[in-house]
């Protein structure tokens, strides 16, 4: 189909020398590997190399490994989640300097379109070629890192080294009293699930259900007490995830316990939720009807959750989609979204450079919301692969992995140490 007209290009120049870095790179369904890759070189003069000192894997990474996303090509090097040290910078750049610590947004957003003029980066005009994006959904969303061709085809941050197209407005200076493992889920995580809280605009007082609880929904159900929620109750079925909710302060919702969730909310919220947030990857169906058209490919996604949701809440009330969603879904109640007056609000992939100095000054810094809760273990980079696999079954109950380089620091007070997957199922 082409590619559409961008600012920034996917294709890096890589360093005369030839030297290599590692990186996770994606061959097939079920098979990513670390390879030795070219180190990017300065390639627009707009770019910084960026010496990585964090990154991680992320649950929608999960559909790239099961090759759920059909623009990947063999060798595309994953990752849109991490942070570094400036290594390089073009001619350019003036936001940021050699040596500096600083976090990178998962996407490449232009600073100068009249969406990043609003700081909805994520929603730039000018950096994604994807024709099949623009056919699908009638516009394009930014570039991504590490997230296929469907967002550009930009190599991602599960490496050493990564190439930042536009660095001087997608990259956020770090200060020195905020550690690697508080800046680094800036990146995506933090942002992305403050963003489903504001924009389908939790109140004071408000009942709140939480689909999902995986880093975006255990950090989502902690930013809606932030914001007053009375109530918050989270909706999964892994015992570490629903422990970890009710640690913080979430009532737990066991849907392996509880088969008629909407049932179980008029139990125990009746009168219904005011708000109910999908923040699951909510693609693998719960009933025969919605496998069987999966299987068929009469459907790519699941309405499930969404009529969960919309049934559980009140006359008028507000449904976030934070969840990833890809494309087209069979048996959707809009009946009940119509009658019932229901808010059903997209809030789409997260902004990211409208929320992170908020939450970084705002929250994480006064000490309000300390990421550090969720990350339960810390590789290295060679591990990489066995993590893959180890996430996608959460074995150890992992819930968000800090992954080293050679470049990193060594882990901050509290943080989990270094460990190898292979241990931690014993």
């Amino acid at each position: 189909m082409g590619a559409m007209p961008t600012e920034v290009h996917p294709e890096s120049k890589t360093r005369p020398s030839g030297e290599t870095m590692k990186a996770m790179a994606w061959f097939g369904s079920q098979d990513v590997r670390l390879i030795d890759a070219p180190i990017p070189d300065i390639t627009e003069p707009d770019d910084v190399i960026l010496k990585v000192t964090g990154t991680t894997i992320c649950g929608s990474d999960l559909h790239l490994y099961h090759g759920e996303i059909v623009t990947l090509q063999k060798g595309d090097i994953l990752g849109h989640e991490f942070m570094g040290v400036v290594e390089k910078i073009g001619p350019n750049v003036h936001n940021v300097k050699i040596g500096q610590r600083v976090v990178a947004s998962f996407q490449i957003a232009c600073g100068e379109c009249e969406y990043c003029k609003q700081k909805l980066s994520s929603f730039c005009d000018r950096t994604n070629p994807s024709t099949l994006q623009n056919a699908m959904y009638g516009h394009r969303d930014a570039g991504f890192f590490g997230y296929s061709h469907f967002t550009g085809g930009f190599a991602g941050g599960q490496a050493e080294y990564v190439r930042v197209p536009k660095g001087n407005v997608n990259l956020l200076p770090i200060p020195d009293n905020v550690p690697d493992e508080k800046a680094l889920y800036l990146s995506d995580v933090l942002s992305t699930a403050y963003h489903c809280v504001m924009d389908t605009g939790v109140q004071p007082g408000d009942i709140v259900g939480v689909w999902g609880l995986g880093p975006i929904g255990q950090c989502v159900a902690r930013f809606a007490k932030l914001k007053g929620a009375s109530r918050v109750i989270g909706i999964d079925r892994v015992p570490e995830r629903l422990k970890m909710a009710q640690e913080g302060g979430i009532e737990p919702l066991d849907f392996s316990q509880h088969k008629d969730v909407v049932k179980r909310f008029q139990e125990i919220a009746p009168g219904g939720l005011d708000v109910a947030l999908d923040c699951g990857t909510f693609h693998q169906p719960k009933t025969i009807l919605h496998k069987v058209e999966k299987a068929l490919m009469l459907e790519t996604d699941v309405s499930e959750i969404v009529n969960e949701m919309i049934m559980s809440v009140k006359k008028g009330g507000r449904c976030g989609l934070i969840a990833a969603y890809a494309g087209y879904t069979n048996h959707f109640n809009i009946g009940a979204l119509m009658e019932k007056g229901v808010r059903l609000i997209g809030n789409g992939q997260a902004p990211v450079h409208k929320w992170w100095k908020e939450i970084l000054y705002d929250l994480i810094i006064p000490g309000k919301f300390d990421p550090t809760f969720m990350i339960t273990h810390r590789v290295a980079i060679e591990d990489f692969p066995k993590l893959y696999q180890a996430f996608d079954k959460r074995v150890g109950g992992v819930e968000k992995v800090f992954v080293q380089t050679k470049f990193s620091n060594p882990p901050s007070p509290g943080c989990p140490t270094l460990s190898k997957v292979d241990d931690w199922a014993h």
